[in-house]
Parts: structure tokens; sequence; C-alpha cells
């Protein structure tokens, strides 16, 4: 295990490099990992583990898309394609990889398919730090561990499929074996993860509550609606608001960042730019800052998780949701750039 120190602070990370696939796969050469659900995560993780010779099957209700699904990504019924309960009973490792509300649905099942020694694999805190809510309580005598990816699973899969690897967190909750590091290290390796830094369930859950309804997608959504509406009550076109609000920062600003830092985004920008962002980040650093507090603390107290469980687990869930993505996706900010993605070059049938 590494060291990574950031201005004083150190953290505990695992490269590709001092465990690299090889030593995943002696690690899991007697294992068998069964990837339960197939819907966010489970594909893209169970996909890479399958082309990382990791011996992996699937677990899946029958007749279902996701069945389906798994069928035609290759998973075959009866040897790495089972229903739920019989892939519980031949896997060692038990990747829970359902929504949160399915979870704790399942968990009774889950539970006593937990013979000692096995393993169950999160890649989320929610159901272990939220026990209290969610009722998932392991027994004593199984290792539980989780790998947390840092994106989407379609993330993790065109990445790995680029030759990538998208960085994850691991965290041990409980060592029954003795083998638990090894295990949880060598499945973030084998399901594609760049590099894995040392977290714990509750750092992992609250911070990723807290991104997911704040920069990643909740806050981000919120300041393009804000800006777009701004301009577009001045006057300015849907194309130029989307493209001054949206495109010009996914399909410019962005990669740079990525790249190298947002210092160097803004130095490879006009100095008119660098002065107006300069002169206003802290505006809005100020302006937000106290939301995302109400937000850590909504987290922190379980608000967040009791909101998510009570809602998600509506029969009608599916349908409300539906609604409220509908409200996004028709809204004139998402059909502008509906319009100006076709627009792109690589989109674009050029006659000779």
């Amino acid at each position: 295990m590494a060291k990574l120190n950031f201005g004083g602070v150190e953290e505990n990370v695992v490269t590709r490099e001092e465990f690299p696939l090889s030593k995943a796969q002696e690690v899991l050469a007697n294992e068998t990992v069964a990837v339960i659900g197939y819907g966010v995560q489970g594909p893209g993780q169970a996909l890479n583990q399958k082309d990382n010779g990791i011996n992996v099957i699937v677990g899946q209700r029958k007749n279902s898309k996701s069945w389906d699904k798994a069928v035609s990504d290759g998973f075959v019924p009866g040897e790495t394609l089972f229903e739920i309960e019989e892939a519980l009973e031949k896997g060692t490792i038990i990747c829970y990889l359902l929504s949160d509300a399915a979870q704790i649905e399942l968990w009774p099942t889950v539970k006593k398919n937990l013979t000692p020694g096995k393993a169950l694999y999160f890649s989320h805190g929610f159901g272990i730090t939220f026990n209290e809510q969610t009722g998932i309580i392991p027994p004593a005598d199984v290792d539980v561990f989780l790998v947390a990816p840092k994106g989407s699973g379609t993330s993790l899969r065109r990445m790995f499929l680029e030759g990538r690897g998208l960085n994850s967190s691991y965290a041990i909750f409980q060592d029954a074996t003795g083998k638990a590091f090894e295990r949880v290290v060598a499945l973030g390796i084998a399901v594609g993860s760049g590099y894995l830094f040392e977290t714990d369930f509750k750092k992992e859950v609250f911070s990723d509550l807290t991104g997911e309804r704040g920069t990643l997608m909740g806050c981000i959504q919120g300041i393009f609606a804000a800006q777009y509406e701004v301009l577009r009550s001045n006057g300015h076109s849907p194309s130029e608001a989307f493209n001054e609000t949206v495109e010009e920062l996914t399909q410019s600003l962005m990669p740079l960042v990525a790249e190298n830092g947002m210092d160097w985004m803004y130095a490879n920008c006009s100095t008119t730019a660098q002065r107006g962002a300069l002169d206003w980040w802290k505006k809005f650093r100020d302006a937000t800052k106290p939301v995302f507090e109400e937000l850590y603390n909504s987290v922190a107290t379980g608000k967040e998780s009791q909101r998510s469980i009570d809602l998600n687990s509506q029969p009608d869930y599916r349908v409300k949701l539906d609604a409220e993505l509908a409200e996004l996706r028709e809204s004139e900010l998402w059909q502008a750039g509906k319009t100006v993605r076709s627009l792109r070059p690589e989109n674009q049938s050029v006659e000779a």
C-alpha cells in the first residue's frame, strides 16, 4: 500500500502497479463472485471481471429486462446466469449491487446464504451505515467490504474498454477471515479501478450522497437552469444560452480541468475570462456553501437516507420518477441541448 500526500494530509492508496491484475486473479482464483443485480453498477462490474478472467456469475430475476440484458451481454443461463437465490448459494463473494431500496427487501434471503467465510461486497455504504433504517446487519463470520467506483457503471465499462481505469474508494467493515484486504483490493482491480483510495462505510456514503445532490448532479442542474433562464430572459436565443451554459463547459473546459486542474484551464482561456472567473468564484462559493452545509447535515442525520427509502420503496416509484425525469427532458434547456448535440461534427453526415 502506498501513501499519497495531499498538502500534508496522507492517504492510503493502492495502485495497479503494486497490485497488478495477475495478483488479483491469484487472490480470486478459488472464489465465485456472484453479482446480484444487473441494473446500474452490475453490468459494468460483472463484464469487467469476466473480461479480466474472474469466475463471475450473475443473479437476476428471470423474465426481466435485466435478465435479458445479461443474456445479451454473454452470460449463459444455468452456467453463469442464475436466479438470485441460486447465485447466492453458489457465490463465495456476494456483490450486492441492487438499489438501496431493493437491498432492504432482499436482505433476509441474502443473509441466510451468508455462510461462514463468505464475503459481502457493496459499492455503497448506505445499507451498513444506516442499518437502523435498512435492517442490514451481516453475521459476524463473513467479510464485509466495499469498492465504490467514482462514476456510473456505464463509465466504468467504457473506460475499461478504452484501457483506462475509473478511480474507486475501498473500505473494510468486517474482517472475519483475515483475508478481507486482499479480497477487496483484488475485486477493486478486477472491476477496473484506476487506483483505490481508503475510506470507511460512513465516510463513503456521506460523501456520495452529498456529491450526488451537490456538484455531481443536483447543484450542477440547478446552476445550469439558473444561468440559462437569466440569459433567455435577457433576449439570448436558446442555442446561444445552451452553448454558453452547458456545451462549452462539457465539451471544451471540463476536459482541460480533468487534464491539469482548474488553474490550468483558467490559464488556457482569455485574460478577460480569467479575470471574471477569479473575481466571481468566491462569490459563488460563499453563496452556495450554506446550502452544502445544510445538505451535509441532512445526510449525516439520516434525513436523506430515510427519504430515499420511503420514496424509492413505493410501488409507483418508477412512474413518479419517470414524470420527474420528463420535466427535465422536456424543459427548453435540455430540448435545446438535444438540438445542439445533433449539430456536433461527429453527429453530422458529410457528403463527399
